[in-house]
């Protein structure tokens, strides 16, 4: 669809002539909030009539509604198309009472959004023409993706390639090169023992084949060998023990002393062992890889050598790993990545660990992947969706 084919602009009859097309642009919005009110993100993919992408943005913006998220993602939005000089401009939004109301079809009852809204309709009066229209979710993958990383991080994100994805409505069907955050994304890590998981994280970030960072490493022991491992990697090392303190809060409240301090964006538990109460900052922020497939063969004290016993014991011909997020219930959290390996008949618990240990060492970087690519959406509380 071209812009000739739209025949009603700003509330008027005006048929564009597709003669120049430089002062003409196109947004797509979006934003969220988890818990509404809760941590919330608003984000704009600019284009040209042509669909060629000129700017990508999400803004992260605290503890806020769904509704000031979506009209925070429309003001950004417009301030960006404003500054390129753009005299033309259509802007899709997939809340259809944010159009409605811009659209002058349905009175603003809040005065929490009213600001937003007037500020909305301020900017939009310094356009020639413009128009502000619904477009379902299906249509404005891209905005929702950048939003979604920004929840994911905890933090602003800039995609800088120049693209013209072909899911959108008046995009050209080009190539879609990949974009990638600039900032790699800060993980902390928990650990209980030898620091295996920890060190091939630490490879795929090494070799290249993940965009992030290790911040800090927690360990609930002194004198296990992962702390030796990641001191000798250079990486921060804090240990927090269970029995310093008098009960779970004060423990939970010093691990998240920690992570805080060291400005996190995911935390990656990695053969942790205790139990702490995960704060609302970090929900669908903290991951763990269990060595089976969940549902089956998980809960407390279903760990290392008891769930390989327990596969065996039962006759299953299949075990693997299951990475997914916590929730304060064990192994109860949604489930991001599986991957399945062969139960044999000669196997030992000590035989099929090492088989799912190869499968854990592909499945948690990939996920970790997922998630820094803002791929990840948490669907009805418990169903991860990965974006394609």
């Amino acid at each position: 669809m071209c812009l000739e084919a739209i025949s009603i602009f700003n509330g008027r009859a005006s048929k564009y002539e597709m003669r120049d097309t430089r002062n003409e642009v196109i947004a797509y919005t979006d934003g969220a909030s988890r818990g509404n009110p809760g941590p919330a993100a608003s984000g704009f993919v600019l284009t040209d009539s042509n669909g060629t992408q000129l700017q990508a943005k999400a803004f992260f913006i605290g503890h806020n509604t769904n509704n000031v998220a979506e009209y925070t993602g429309v003001v950004k939005a417009l301030e960006a198309a404003i500054k390129i000089g753009a005299k033309r401009l259509i802007v899709f939004s997939d809340s259809q009472l944010l159009v409605r109301q811009i659209n002058g079809e349905y009175k603003v009852k809040s005065e929490q959004i009213r600001p937003h809204f007037q500020q909305a309709l301020e900017m939009l009066s310094r356009f020639e023409d413009w128009k502000v229209q619904y477009v379902c979710r299906e249509k404005n993958k891209e905005a929702d993706k950048l939003v979604n990383q920004s929840l994911n991080l905890g933090q602003d994100v800039v995609h800088s390639a120049i693209r013209c994805p072909a899911e959108m409505p008046y995009g050209k069907d080009k190539p879609v090169p990949k974009t990638q955050n600039i900032k790699p994304v800060r993980l902390g890590v928990l650990i209980s023992g030898g620091g295996t998981t920890l060190m091939n994280i630490l490879e795929h970030i090494k070799q290249g084949r993940l965009n992030a960072e290790i911040a800090v490493v927690i360990s609930s022991l002194s004198t296990v060998t992962g702390v030796e491992k990641a001191k000798n990697a250079g990486l921060k090392v804090k240990i927090i023990r269970k029995k310093d303190f008098p009960d779970v809060d004060e423990f939970s409240r010093r691990i998240e002393e920690e992570l805080v301090a060291a400005d996190v964006d995911l935390i990656v538990q990695g053969g942790w062992l205790c139990f702490w109460k995960i704060p609302a900052r970090y929900e669908n922020r903290v991951m763990n890889i269990h060595p089976a497939l969940l549902p089956s063969f998980g809960g407390q004290g279903m760990w290392g050598h008891h769930v390989h016993e327990a596969v065996l014991a039962a006759g299953c011909k299949m075990s693997g790993c299951t990475v997914h997020f916590c929730t304060n219930q064990y192994d109860k959290g949604p489930i991001i990545v599986q991957r399945a390996c062969e139960v044999k008949n000669s196997d030992t618990p000590e035989t099929l660990a090492a088989r799912v240990f190869e499968a854990e060492c592909i499945a948690y970087p990939q996920a970790i992947k997922l998630f820094a690519e803002g791929k990840l959406q948490v669907q009805d509380g418990n169903i991860v969706v990965i974006d394609s």
